[in-house]
């Protein structure tokens, strides 16, 4: 017995085609930031692992037919990203910290040296792969509040070594009257 909407053989028929690229199309216009991902050699334990890090990071991970994908992206009038959907393709939808994504693909990345990022989609722009591992290498916000704050108190503490360098200086020069 087959599932509804699937061919004999495994092919999908239009009417499920057409509601997944309605789904994808849906969850690109909700997304303003996207990573195509290859995910070959990844086994489904790792894949499983992966999605579950994205999760946690508020992302999404989606294994898509090319063509499928194709047509949503056309859909949301992105056209640059389709030289970049070949062979096993992955859309990570970032949702709402695209860092945090980026952060996630990077580590997971560098332990499974999968999978590889082919292209992103960041604020309406096709960027690089390049661009995408430097966003993941962006300390997290609270980080940067922890350097930006550090150094204003470097700078304070500067500041009352002079005022107090200045007052000593002044007390000097008033007992030598």
């Amino acid at each position: 017995m087959s599932k509804p909407g699937v061919k004999p053989g495994g092919l999908a028929g239009k009417p499920l085609r057409q509601s997944t690229i309605e789904s994808l199309t849906a969850e690109i216009k909700s997304s303003s930031t996207l990573f195509v991902t290859d995910f070959t050699g990844l086994n489904v334990l790792k894949m499983t692992e992966f999605r579950r890090r994205l999760r946690a990071s508020g992302a999404k991970y989606v294994v898509v037919k090319n063509t499928l994908a194709q047509r949503a992206l056309a859909a949301n009038k992105i056209s640059a990203l389709d030289e970049h959907l070949a062979g096993n393709t992955g859309i990570v939808f970032a949702g709402t910290d695209p860092m945090a994504a980026a952060k996630v693909i990077g580590e997971f990345a560098r332990e499974n040296e999968k999978p590889t990022v082919r292209a992103g989609w960041v604020d309406g722009k096709a960027v690089a792969p390049a661009y995408v591992k430097r966003l993941g290498e962006i300390p997290s916000r609270e980080v940067l509040l922890s350097q930006l704050l550090g150094g204003f108190n470097g700078i304070l503490y500067q500041l009352v070594g002079a005022i107090d360098a200045l007052r000593e200086q002044r007390q000097q020069a008033g007992q030598a009257e």
